[in-house]
């Protein structure tokens, strides 16, 4: 089945982990003369396959796959860095007449490639500042000062995530304007046909556990194991991967491996809920469902939205 149809500009292929991208993403460079783009953050790292369900050259069904295995895993990872990576291959592939196909979870990764979005700079000497005040003095204190500053920041930035707190709060002070005033809107900066896979919740869990399951039976161990030896604990945004994470602390003696497989599969659920919400809030995103009793119809369907997106 191959489209006689004029294929967009791009396509991504969108939603929770486990709920079968990668695959659709393959047939749909297959029947459109297009190349995937990998829009997953934790498949741009080296070594990282078994716990990233990276797709196998064998699985790829010899379609040419970009920006997998590019980073170290001791390079921290940067939206602004992936922005530049994606966009180059995005108009290298429309230039020799090929359809771009961006398949991943990743909601910003996404949206950094195909929307008009553009990121403040850093401040070496500031950023330095907020993260050595927030080892002393901990999340919770700067996440109080973010919404104090910018309501809108402190609540779509959990008090955890010590990470985006101290960025945001470096954006307020280097721009002199609310971090939400830089977050990410629907101005697209090329013609995109969005496709979602949806899975209902106790579904998708029941693949998440599988899946987990499978990964461990692959030698998930073996792998963390390998990379702690090149510097993976010291990886600032690869340490922290699911599975990843628990399996270093597993390791650390913090944990057993039954336990760190079991947050492992906890952990995963509730990314898969984030990740669900995110392309939620985006209309231009069509859901189509990837249910097991809808696999076999979800290549065609996905097809046929493509067509018509092309043609209307």
């Amino acid at each position: 089945m191959r489209s006689s149809a004029p294929a967009p500009r791009v396509i991504t292929v969108v939603g929770p982990t486990a709920a079968g991208k990668s695959d659709l993403g393959v047939f749909l460079a297959q029947q459109l003369d297009g190349e995937v783009i990998n829009a997953d953050s934790m498949q741009l790292y080296r070594g990282m396959d078994i716990g990233t369900a990276k797709l196998t050259l064998g699985e790829r069904g010899d379609v040419p796959h970009h920006l997998l295995d590019v980073w170290d895993v001791t390079e921290t990872a940067s939206v602004a860095g992936y922005q530049r990576l994606a966009r180059a291959e995005i108009d290298r592939l429309l230039a020799a007449g090929r359809t771009p196909v961006l398949v991943g979870g990743s909601g910003l990764y996404v949206k950094g490639a195909i929307d008009a979005l553009e990121f403040p700079g850093t401040d070496p000497g500031v950023r330095a500042r907020l993260e050595e005040e927030l080892t002393e003095r901990g999340s919770g204190v700067l996440h109080a000062r973010l919404a104090a500053a910018d309501p809108g920041a402190g609540r779509a930035i959990l008090p955890s995530n010590g990470r985006r707190i101290v960025r945001a709060l470096e954006v307020i002070e280097i721009t002199g304007k609310p971090f939400t005033a830089n977050l990410p809107g629907n101005d697209a900066v090329y013609d995109t046909v969005q496709i979602g896979v949806d899975v209902a919740r106790p579904e998708l869990d029941e693949r998440i556990a599988r899946r987990v399951d499978r990964m461990w039976e692959a030698g998930l161990v073996a792998e963390v194991r390998a990379l702690e030896g090149i510097g993976l604990r010291d990886g600032r945004t690869a340490s922290r991967a699911l599975g990843y994470q628990q399996v270093l602390a597993a390791l650390a003696g913090e944990c057993t491996e039954d336990e760190a497989r079991a947050e492992t599969v906890r952990a995963t659920k509730r990314f898969a809920r984030r990740q669900d919400s995110w392309f939620r809030r985006d209309p231009r995103v069509h859901w189509l469902s990837g249910a097991a009793e809808h696999r076999g119809e979800l290549p065609g369907q996905a097809l046929t939205l493509v067509e018509r997106a092309v043609t209307a």
